[in-house]
């Protein structure tokens, strides 16, 4: 496999800030934050959110079509159609049976099955929707993508909890590497804001409770930081080989250089604290991309605005990477999107290498002394070769994306 390599070629993305790559990228660059009091939380611990704006599933999918998806499925559908567009592939045309679906999921479809519980308690099992186990089963995210876009290659659903996107994107990279498929549609999606789940992460103490401030909730690495603010959405990238993208002639947006997956074995919820487990991710994937420690430019990082988790990452940061790269969390803007945030944020991270920028972290007044790394708090134009895409998981599962310019 010496000497593959595996190009992005398509880019495809429903958040917070926007419905489209243009949209949210657009929002990231401005540091413009969308959290918000979510009424459909009404009586939480928690209201603050960040929803997908003008959310129309009937008008993008179709109202029958639409009508049979969980919203975590809808997200991934227009991110992976945008991502198709985008690489300038037919699925009327493509080999079906080599183009594989490998998509992230932290939960599956939470909002249907609190639907449909209401039903089974309220009325009657009998009254109970025939739909519920399709629609809110996680591996249906792989499954209904494969039925629209005719994929009939290796087709899964991987769980990692917010490191599934990247776990995803790493995995499909696997297997373009072992030849199992010519063409991947890689990514995450989620939709996890229902009032049972948020209560949930609110009883853990997880979630910010700025609430008199909504919009400056989302605040990574900054002193007064107290907890993430959910987000939904999904985001879908297209990858080949990059000889197979070459011959027929597509651009090529950035290559995904390197992997690496660990496992902190730690703690349920909180990462180790000197952040070992991620920084043994980031040498994997620096050394399966031929890399170093000093050949980072860039780092977008997990960034939750958790207190445990951005000091453990930045400790790890500092530690690991010798060429004092710039580093930023777009989650001041997204908030944190789960187990989709590691396939959007890895979107975000070949914009960057694009365009030759670091967005903001947004809503970063004060730096927090301990941390000790280089966070960029307006748009920064830089040269960007290598970047890494760091995403960790409830469980100590961390997934590390090296992300080269083509």
């Amino acid at each position: 496999m010496a000497g593959i390599d595996v190009a992005v070629t398509g880019l495809g993305l429903v958040t917070p800030a926007g419905i489209g790559t243009a949209a949210s990228w657009a929002a990231v660059r401005a540091g413009r934050p969308t959290a918000a009091l979510d009424p459909a939380l009404e009586g939480n611990p928690v209201r603050i959110s960040c929803r997908v704006p003008d959310w129309d599933p009937g008008q993008l999918l179709g109202g029958r079509r639409a009508h049979r998806l969980d919203r975590f499925t809808q997200f991934a559908l227009v991110a992976a159609r945008e991502a198709i567009a985008d690489a300038g592939l037919d699925p009327q045309t493509w080999d079906g049976a080599r183009v594989g679906v490998i998509l992230g999921c932290a939960d599956g479809g939470p909002g249907t099955v609190e639907t449909q519980h209401r039903v089974l308690v309220e009325e009657s099992p009998a009254r109970v929707s025939p739909l519920l186990l399709p629609m809110q089963l996680p591996n249906m995210l792989a499954g209904q993508t494969a039925i629209e876009f005719g994929a009939k290659g290796p087709n899964l659903v991987v769980a990692t909890a917010c490191a599934s996107g990247a776990t995803a994107i790493g995995t499909a990279r696997d297997l373009l590497l072992l030849d199992r498929c010519d063409i991947v549609v890689a990514g995450g999606s989620e939709a996890m804001i229902t009032p049972l789940v948020m209560a949930g992460f609110a009883q853990m103490g997880a979630l910010s409770r700025r609430e008199d401030d909504p919009a400056t909730a989302s605040r990574p690495f900054d002193l007064d930081r107290d907890g993430f603010v959910a987000g939904e959405g999904a985001g879908v990238v297209i990858l080949e080989r990059a000889a197979d993208a070459r011959a027929r002639g597509a651009r090529i947006r950035a290559r995904i250089a390197g992997y690496g997956a660990t496992a902190d074995a730690h703690h349920m919820t909180s990462p180790h604290p000197d952040g070992l487990g991620v920084q043994s991710a980031v040498r994997t994937a620096l050394e399966d991309a031929g890399a170093s420690a000093g050949d980072v430019q860039y780092v977008n990082a997990h960034g939750t605005a958790t207190p445990l988790n951005d000091l453990a990452e930045a400790r790890m940061l500092r530690r690991t990477l010798t060429g004092d790269p710039l580093v930023t969390s777009t989650k001041g803007v997204t908030g944190h999107l789960l187990g989709a945030a590691g396939a959007v944020e890895a979107v975000f991270t070949v914009l960057s290498i694009e365009q030759q920028l670091v967005p903001p972290t947004a809503n970063l007044h004060t730096l927090d002394p301990e941390l000790e790394i280089k966070v960029a708090t307006e748009e920064t134009g830089t040269r960007i070769e290598l970047a890494l895409s760091n995403s960790l998981g409830f469980g100590g599962q961390n997934a590390v994306l090296a992300i080269a310019a083509p």
